[in-house]
């Protein structure tokens, strides 16, 4: 008597033969997934007017804030094009001036969303060194904002040496998808990499720097203009605080909400 398995095809599992079919049905769609991909890819960066804006730019951050009053800083065409080049959505530079206390601190947001790993590499110790500064140190530390939130942040000191000399102290960090970051790492994968083909704003590296040539000035600055920032920057829900043009304004001036 012929036994069930002396014949072979009746002996597969029912579907097993459909089995090599559905994996190359499934590589051909990866191939073309991966060749659609890289062409909307290639178009994408071949488009010089590629941008992904915020609803309010950075540049309408309050000029005033507490006692501390801003004005913007030139920035040459060459850091421009170098921003451009590396994907820098939106930015702003600022001085700003506490006249009570006698305090004068920079700050430098940038945007990165078009392609949020563009900011790679754009750092202090990269920067500052590329422009005539000497790295003393840096040391990870953390300052508390106006609203009692607790952040994160590195403090880079710098020097220029004799006869011009100067020090500088560069408060730092990054801001991933509405949440504070101090490491590139956590922004550098291939995912990171790949453009924002879908022009989501939510995807997104905010870079924040605040210079000083003291570090009490440059904490103090950014303990009253990091709550601000991040209200125009979408939190890790996707969220914009500030209201566009035309909405109902949101308090920008430091001072506390009224309480309800």
């Amino acid at each position: 008597m012929r036994s069930w398995c002396s014949n072979p095809p009746r002996c597969l599992p029912r579907g097993a033969a459909s089995v090599p079919v559905a994996a190359a049905v499934g590589v051909v769609l990866l191939v073309a997934a991966g060749m659609a991909y890289r062409a909307a890819a290639s178009a994408w960066d071949k488009n010089p007017d590629r941008n992904i804006r915020l609803p309010v730019p950075l540049t309408e951050i309050p000029e005033q804030i507490g006692p501390w009053v801003g004005k913007d800083l030139a920035i040459e065409a060459a850091t421009k094009e170098y921003m451009k080049r590396h994907f820098a959505d939106d930015y702003v530079s600022r001085r700003y001036i506490c006249a009570a206390e006698r305090l004068l601190a920079d700050a430098y947001i940038v945007y990165c969303a078009t392609r949020p790993s563009g900011i790679l590499g754009h750092k202090p110790r990269v920067c500052y060194p590329g422009n005539g500064w000497i790295w003393d140190s840096t040391v990870e530390s953390e300052f508390i904002a106006q609203s009692g939130r607790k952040f994160e942040c590195l403090i880079h000191c710098f020097h220029k040496p004799v006869p011009a000399y100067q020090q500088a102290y560069v408060l730092n960090f990054y801001i991933l998808n509405g949440r504070v970051t101090l490491s590139e790492q956590e922004f550098s994968s291939i995912f990171d990499r790949r453009p924002n083909l879908s022009g989501d704003p939510a995807r997104y590296v905010a870079q924040v720097q605040i210079s000083a040539v003291t570090e009490h000035a440059a904490r103090a600055l950014a303990s009253q203009i990091t709550d601000i920032i991040l209200r125009f920057l979408p939190d890790q829900d996707g969220r914009i605080a500030v209201a566009p043009a035309g909405a109902e304004p949101n308090d920008l001036t430091g001072a506390p909400e009224p309480k309800r």
